[in-house]
């Protein structure tokens, strides 16, 4: 089986991928379950992604790689931000943060390439390198571009990094923001010092339509929370 796909205005024929399961251990007591995709998993199936089944669970939101920097847009992003709308997934967009640039004009790129509609997840921010700036010029940098996006969107940015960058870099001063926690290898959840919203536990996962390896993700709490931070 064949399936016809666009990547960057070129035609590819991909074969259809099929698993027997997400071939990762899923910890256990999470009732919802995501992915995160940039144009590393060229191609996606979503109608395979909504339909596959493994032990009852499914995908039921997935995040997208938007932009990184100030000038760089995913190349799989409107093709995965429109998929993801089409088969019923939650869907969000992310920034690939660079805190050596300006917050202010990541932010505003960010803007003039993603459209947030009501019921799609508030913009996350991917923070998880420091580029050799100091610990309080990353903050500052940061706040300036998690500012403008809550302004523009209405509501707080989700802060994406791994608990020990959170713990060195950022910490208190961003303790508002909803956190999606990098961590892997933990059984139970992330080892961070504060509420979480979603964690993000293993990156060599497989589902129906996407052809390499993919992050896998679990709300802190069920559907509905997640559902409570989306836009109105």
């Amino acid at each position: 089986m064949f399936t016809l796909v666009v990547v960057d205005r070129f035609f590819i024929k991909k074969k259809t991928v099929l698993y027997p399961n997400f071939g990762i251990k899923i910890p256990a007591g999470y009732a919802t379950h995501g992915i995160d995709v940039s144009r590393y998993q060229q191609g996606i199936d979503w109608g395979l992604v909504s339909k596959m089944r493994d032990r009852g669970q499914r995908i039921s939101f997935a995040i997208a790689k938007a932009t990184e920097g100030t000038n760089r847009t995913d190349g799989c992003f409107n093709q995965n931000w429109k998929g993801m709308k089409k088969h019923g997934i939650l869907r969000g967009a992310y920034l690939y943060f660079h805190p050596n640039k300006s917050g202010k004009v990541q932010a505003n790129y960010f803007i003039s390439k993603v459209k947030l509609e009501s019921g799609d997840l508030p913009p996350v921010i991917d923070i998880e390198e420091s580029n050799h700036m100091s610990d309080k010029n990353i903050q500052k940098s940061l706040k300036e571009c998690a500012d403008l996006l809550e302004h523009n969107y209405g509501k707080k940015p989700i802060i994406y990094t791994n608990v020990d960058f959170y713990a060195d870099k950022l910490g208190e001063a961003f303790d508002e923001y909803p956190l999606w926690a990098a961590h892997y290898e933990q059984c139970n959840a992330p080892r961070v010092n504060r509420k979480w919203t979603l964690w993000q536990h293993n990156c060599k996962g497989h589902v129906n339509g996407i052809r390499s390896e993919v992050d896998f993700n679990v709300v802190n709490g069920n559907l509905f929370s997640l559902k409570n931070l989306c836009l109105e």
